[in-house]
């Protein structure tokens, strides 16, 4: 192995086991490489806002998300006594720094992340001895607990106020108990020989009451073509009656057939109170699901699949923030602001719980050392994990998430999910 190879190796196993970046002020990223890349960066995000603003509001809401998911971390870093040393803005080359006390605040070029660095994460990583007191390492378990799952508790914190936000003003998609037609009725339908239209809400067919599509269809098929029903509807706040003759199912003779689309399902607002209800079962529920979905995405046969798939398939292909902001941009063009920032909590609960997996580079690996070394202390006796011997796993994880992120963005630009 060269020195340079070394070199690198020995910066990669400081940084996983630091949980961020190991260099200082002063060992500056080269001006021009930091430039060039800024360049490319906020050319392609004013590109982005360009082609279609809602994408560009998107990544803004990640940015925003991965902001305060790092004040989190921070926070309760400086809350509990340990020394925070660094909190940067995204990952490689630095853009600017600046020195706050003992804090170096900055941005660096690419918006992939961020870190905020706290000193004396476990046994590999070295510090001043007057700084020990101080360490992540020396505080309580409830402490070091507290600080490392502070980032994914933010994430939930996020998703619940933006359901909450969304479900108390602009409403949550569920069964609204009126049935609209949608659509022209079909060409020469018994719908279009009496004139129903885009708009109008069904109340009845004959005796039965009518809140859903199922219960239209029921309704329809309870009778045989050519049979006369009665159809009651509203239209512009007025109740009109029809007798309308049924006629044959295109696609089974021996069904009655109306002719039109409808669906119950639309935006319904919600007071505080039931919004805040409703926020924390789907968090829950949106979380549950997430679990599910690691297993998924993180399965190399799955991502080979996906990649040599004539057609990726949506619900498992790997994407990265390309494929997400091409995503959110179609989704503020159908259903505006209310869509996007139903999408930022979907995302913001599925970020969260990915990143409490229980391995490094993870904040879910910490969390699993500080769980591990707190069952093996004993009777005063504090042990301390050798985290060198993780490296290897946390090096797989790192190469697998590299390869997720390379077939992602192969997908993202091959088939867009736009």
């Amino acid at each position: 192995m060269s020195s340079s190879d070394g070199n690198f190796y020995t910066k990669f196993r400081n940084e996983i086991a630091a949980g961020g970046a190991t260099d200082t002020q002063q060992n500056q990223n080269n001006k021009l490489t930091s430039a060039v890349t800024a360049l490319i960066v906020f050319g392609l995000l004013a590109w982005l806002g360009v082609k279609n603003p809602w994408s560009l509001v998107f990544v803004a809401g990640l940015i925003v998300s991965v902001f305060l998911h790092e004040v989190g971390h921070f926070w309760t870093a400086r809350r509990s006594g340990m020394k925070v040393t660094q909190f940067y803005m995204g990952m490689g080359p630095r853009i600017f720094s600046f020195q706050r006390g003992e804090v170096e605040f900055g941005l660096r070029a690419l918006p992939v992340g961020a870190f905020v660095r706290i000193v004396g994460m476990n046994n590999l990583d070295e510090c001043a001895p007057e700084d020990e007191p101080r360490t992540y390492r020396h505080q309580s378990y409830p402490k070091r607990m507290l600080v490392i799952t502070a980032g994914s508790l933010m994430h939930m914190i996020i998703a619940i106020v933006l359901f909450v936000g969304v479900y108390a003003t602009a409403g949550r998609f569920g069964d609204t108990g009126k049935l609209l037609i949608y659509g022209a009725p079909a060409v020469d339908s018994p719908a279009e020989k009496i004139g129903l239209r885009n708009g109008d809400q069904i109340l009845a067919v004959g005796e039965s009451k009518i809140t859903s599509r199922r219960e239209l269809i029921l309704a329809i098929v309870a009778n045989k073509p050519g049979d006369t029903v009665e159809l009651r509807f509203l239209r512009d706040g007025q109740q009109q009656i029809e007798q309308v003759v049924l006629a044959s199912n295109p696609a089974n003779s021996e069904l009655a057939f109306l002719g039109v689309s409808s669906d119950s399902y639309a935006y319904v607002q919600h007071n505080v109170f039931s919004a805040v209800g409703f926020g924390l079962v789907d968090v829950v529920t949106t979380a549950r699901d997430s679990v599910g979905g690691l297993f998924v995405v993180l399965n190399p046969s799955n991502i080979f699949s996906n990649v040599v798939a004539d057609e990726p398939d949506i619900m498992t292909r790997p994407t990265t923030v390309v494929g997400a902001s091409q995503f959110g941009g179609e989704i503020g063009r159908s259903e505006g602001i209310k869509g996007v920032l139903m999408l930022l909590a979907s995302v913001n609960i599925f970020v969260g719980v990915f990143n409490m997996l229980p391995l490094l580079p993870f904040d879910g690996g910490h969390a699993a050392i500080a769980t591990y070394e707190r069952l093996r202390s004993r009777r005063g006796r504090i042990y301390r994990a050798d985290v060198g011997k993780m490296i290897p796993v946390a090096t797989t994880v790192v190469v697998l998430l590299v390869m997720l992120m390379f077939a992602g963005l192969y997908l993202d630009i091959t088939s867009p999910l736009g």
